[in-house]
């Protein structure tokens, strides 16, 4: 079964939203594909990335406010084995990097272990993953020569078809992430426990 993910690697929900999705899978024998598609949250950021925190509390009302989401998203981090380090985090990234190289996995295979390794490298160690060195480290990780795909990044190779697959994905009313499509027909839209997913698995299963 195909399972279409909409997603954004600065989104600590995409991140749940993965780990709630991987937790319904192991409660089905179902063999899945899994394809991540590009949201970006923040368009407007700059390639050299911002500010972290001061953006945070700008838009979400000042630093208690911001406090306050961090320590539900932390512990329903914990509830899943993530370990979110805000602290850590620096530089809000722009992240069309990011969706190119997880793009360009793609066309060779399934994206997730890099996926994973992209949510914590950025939320879990601070590192600034709209840096494309640190993206070709993290990609050596999954087992890419990291000079070949520094290259790559350095180009503009893909950015053209993720700028406009996420037009496309905006166009078709999806204005959140994680965002779950089952099968091509049944949607799924945000981080929703395990047996969300699991009854949307299912149901897509009927409908096949």
């Amino acid at each position: 079964m195909p399972i279409d993910i909409v997603s954004d690697v600065v989104c600590p929900w995409c991140f749940i939203g993965k780990r709630h999705l991987e937790a319904a899978l192991a409660q089905c024998d179902l063999p899945v594909s899994i394809r991540w598609l590009p949201y970006f949250l923040n368009p407007d950021t700059p390639p050299e990335g911002e500010a972290y925190r001061p953006f945070l509390e700008r838009k979400f009302g000042g630093p208690e406010a911001l406090e306050g989401i961090w320590s539900r998203v932390r512990e329903a981090g914990r509830n899943v084995g993530i370990a979110f380090a805000f602290e850590r985090i620096e530089l809000r990234a722009n992240t069309l990097a990011a969706h190119r190289l997880i793009h360009h996995a793609q066309q060779k295979g399934d994206a997730s272990e890099l996926v994973e390794r992209i949510f914590d490298a950025g939320f879990c160690e601070g590192r600034f993953i709209g840096d494309p060195a640190a993206l070709a480290d993290i990609a050596a990780a999954s087992g890419e020569d990291r000079n070949e795909t520094l290259a790559w990044l350095q180009s503009d190779a893909d950015a053209g078809a993720v700028v406009a697959q996420e037009a496309r994905l905006r166009q078709l009313g999806i204005s959140g992430v994680p965002f779950f499509i089952f099968n091509g027909r049944l949607a799924v839209s945000g981080a929703q426990p395990p047996e969300v997913l699991l009854d949307a698995l299912r149901q897509s299963v009927d409908q096949a």
